[in-house]
């Protein structure tokens, strides 16, 4: 067919694998797309023209993708490396929008790093998931995680390379982790209340102004209590505690989302309905949010669950802009669910809904509602800030629940009413980080978040000697663990574990 654009008649979109990496070959990833004007164009009519994206297609006969990757992976450590332990320096990051920003955290340079070569910034992704996922669990350590990693894949290639199989090697990396694991929690030891400050200000560059701003707030609120940060007005830092509760229960949907950076839903002033069943239609909840929209405060629904119907009408009215609103499920399980909702609506001086005593949704009015000063709800958790109101009746209900221990025979149901106490009495103390510079308040923040996550998971998993000596303690845990293997080639990838574990301690001597 003639083609009206200079004579062509099909465009193609072509993938090639470089010369680098093999001999290069044109792959054809689509038909040929026919692009052609029709003889009679209708006035007013256009033609549609499809695009499909190509793909770069790189291989490893001469095992330079490999050497690519690995580039990749250095290239980013190397870089999050600078950031390692107490003597950690800084680093630099532009930003396209606002101040520059100067970062000692691990997994923060990790984002910012994209690499020219698109094989490179593979290799470089790669290793950014492990610092990521460090993050996620514990908060802290993540430069050590990078740097881990480093080590194995560099050690890994080399025995690769040398024709071992890489399937049984992982095996043996997997299973000698696994059982270092093991070891290091014997190692740990509980943390004394003494020693918090100095984990938290170590973690945060021998700053014991901030170890000991973490450690006081602890000490207030409880090992159990929440701490959070907070962006302060002034130059100097701040610690106040507030009543406050938090549970593991996340937004429903996240189009309740306010920030959509930190994809969390925050509110002042909110008020609370607490509902003991599952809402099954938005027409029961018609007087409630008509009275929020009026009083134009915003409201959080905590209820066993809400339907899609349901859901539905309140999702459309935030997206509207009408209503001030976010919902979640209620936190536990049968009789502790209610348990639960009780101290919420102890804490917010509300009315759980309940039709055993007589009250219906339907006919709810605003008097059933609670009142809290903030609410914060990420994707898995709640925290809810009283408004000071109700210390007294808070005081009854934690009374009566030390009144249930005493009673109780079951370690387990101790357990979860301590976890109660903590909830309900700790309350929340915040941390407001004040900085001369928008720059500085960035950094400084950092800071004391990852000092706060260190602290926090040094009381729930306990501390070890630091500065990689544990790391080398592990390693000579390596040779019993090789015993225990199935083959040579599963104790080749042990020993790829204790060489990637003294990788740390040689960046630190550098």
């Amino acid at each position: 067919m003639a083609s009206p654009f200079g004579g062509a008649s099909t465009c193609g979109l072509k993938a090639a694998a470089p010369s680098g990496f093999t001999a290069r070959k044109q792959l054809s990833l689509v038909s040929p797309l026919l692009v052609s004007l029709p003889q009679r164009a209708r006035p007013g009519r256009r033609c549609s023209f499809r695009v499909n994206a190509a793909k770069e297609l790189y291989f490893n006969k001469d095992g330079s993708a490999i050497k690519k990757l690995q580039c990749g992976v250095n290239k980013l450590a190397d870089l999050v490396g600078v950031t390692l332990g107490p003597k950690g320096r800084n680093v630099v990051l532009e930003s396209k929008y606002g101040s520059p920003r100067i970062v000692n955290d691990g997994v923060t340079v990790a984002k910012e790093v994209e690499l020219e070569d698109p094989v490179e910034n593979i290799g470089a992704k790669l290793v950014r998931q492990a610092a990521a996922k460090t993050n996620d669990l514990a908060g802290d350590g993540t430069t050590t995680s990078v740097i881990l990693a480093q080590g194995m894949i560099a050690e890994g290639v080399k025995i690769v390379a040398a024709g071992a199989n890489p399937v049984q090697i992982a095996r043996g990396i997997e299973k000698t982790t696994k059982a270092l694991v093991g070891e290091l929690r014997k190692m740990s030891k509980e943390v004394e209340d003494s020693e918090l400050a100095d984990v938290a200000a170590v973690s945060a560059g021998n700053n014991y102004e901030i170890g000991n701003m973490i450690a006081d707030a602890m000490s207030k609120v409880g090992r159990q209590g929440v701490v959070t940060l907070e962006e302060g007005k002034s130059a100097e830092n701040n610690l106040y505690v507030v009543e406050g509760m938090q549970f593991d229960r996340g937004y429903i949907s996240p189009y309740f989302v306010t920030d959509s950076e930190k994809m969390s839903v925050e509110y002042e002033n909110c008020k609370l309905l607490l509902v003991d069943k599952k809402i099954n239609n938005a027409r029961d909840l018609i007087t409630l949010l008509e009275d929020a929209i009026k009083g134009g405060h915003p409201i959080l629904i905590i209820a066993e669950d809400i339907e899609q119907e349901a859901l539905a009408t309140l999702v459309v009215n935030r997206l509207r802009g009408a209503l001030k609103i976010a919902a979640i499920k209620a936190p536990g399980f049968g009789e502790r669910k209610s348990q639960y909702l009780d101290d919420i609506a102890t804490l917010t001086g509300g009315t759980v809904i309940r039709e055993e005593i007589g009250l219906s949704l339907d006919k709810a009015d605003k008097e059933v509602l609670g009142n809290a000063a903030k609410v914060v709800i990420t994707k898995d958790s709640t925290t809810i800030v009283g408004d000071g109101t109700t210390q007294e009746e808070v005081t009854k209900r934690v009374t009566q629940i030390r009144n249930q221990i005493e009673a109780s025979e079951q370690e387990y149901e101790k357990e979860k009413l301590n976890e109660r106490i903590a909830k309900l009495s700790g309350g929340v103390a915040v941390i407001q980080v004040g900085a001369q510079t928008e720059t500085e308040l960035k950094e400084k923040k950092l800071r004391v978040e990852d000092a706060l996550n260190a602290t926090k998971a040094a009381v729930e998993e306990g501390i070890v000697v630091g500065g990689g000596c544990t790391l080398l303690r592990l390693a000579s845990k390596v040779d019993a663990i090789k015993e225990t293997l199935e083959n040579d080639e599963q104790k080749v990838g042990a020993e790829i574990v204790r060489k990637s574990l003294s990788y740390p301690l040689k960046l630190r001597s550098l």
